[in-house]
């Protein structure tokens, strides 16, 4: 049923001329260095680039749709213009590295308040607790069916257009696993896209204002000061959220 409904779905010309944009979305894997200081301000740093399949099938579908050949994959101009009118952020700043790769830094005046627009206390996207003694200030990160996509409209009406026609369960409103899901893209794509989205993941490396006492969903790093964590988030996980995820820092 889900794959028939798919089906349907890229029929439809509006959404298959986003395939390309969508595939940029999707099949690259992100870096991101972050610190969090006393009162919740924060900074991100992100590095992104695409894979060579998801390059190649981009240019291919842009040349097709008659698009100039030295337009950006990744064009940091229209991606920060969105993500400076999110909920928290103070500043964006990013830049093309290649047409293919981009990498800036996001300030956020409370972290607390990021992409919390529209949500309830208990619906949000990150809970941010301040303390003054240790383990007493936290930060909790939840990605279910109810909060993933809240967030999507606030970063851009067009994400889950793109979201749509590749067809991410989390947008469709669909139950699917994880590998049911990368079957789908091998059969509609092809194995080399399906396998981009799969090998694809979110690589998160955070200092916190204090030594950490508590992490859940990830790691304090070896070798490195006590208040640094780092997470390792597979995009397809995030996509389909077969299972919420949920990840906890305190400190």
């Amino acid at each position: 049923m889900y794959y028939v409904s798919i089906m349907r779905l890229i029929q439809n010309l509006r959404f298959l001329t986003c395939v390309p944009v969508l595939a940029v979305l999707l099949s690259c894997t992100a870096q991101i260095n972050g610190v969090v200081r006393e009162g919740g301000a924060a900074e991100l740093r992100l590095t992104t680039a695409l894979g060579t399949r998801t390059s190649a099938l981009a240019r291919q579908m842009r040349a097709f749709m008659g698009e100039p050949e030295s337009a950006p994959l990744l064009d940091a101009a229209v991606i920060r213009e969105p993500l400076a009118l999110v909920p928290g952020v103070q500043a964006v700043s990013l830049r093309n590295t290649s047409p293919s790769a981009l990498e800036g830094t996001i300030t956020l005046s409370n972290i607390g308040d990021f992409l919390s627009g529209g949500t309830s206390a208990g619906e949000r996207f990150i809970t941010y607790i301040e303390g003054r003694e240790a383990g007493t200030s936290s930060i909790v990160v939840q990605l279910n069916k109810t909060s993933v996509p809240q967030l999507l409209p606030l970063l851009s009406e067009e994400l889950t257009l793109y979201l749509s026609a590749l067809v991410a369960p989390i947008v469709m409103g669909e139950d699917s696993t994880r590998m049911e899901y990368l079957d789908t893209l091998r059969r509609l794509y092809g194995a080399a896209l399906s396998d981009e989205v799969a090998a694809a993941a979110v690589r998160a490396i955070i200092d916190f204002p204090r030594p950490i006492t508590l992490i859940e969903g990830g790691n304090v790093v070896r070798g490195a000061p006590a208040n640094r964590a780092e997470f390792d988030i597979p995009l397809a996980e995030l996509l389909v959220l077969e299972n919420p995820l949920r990840y906890e820092v305190r400190w």
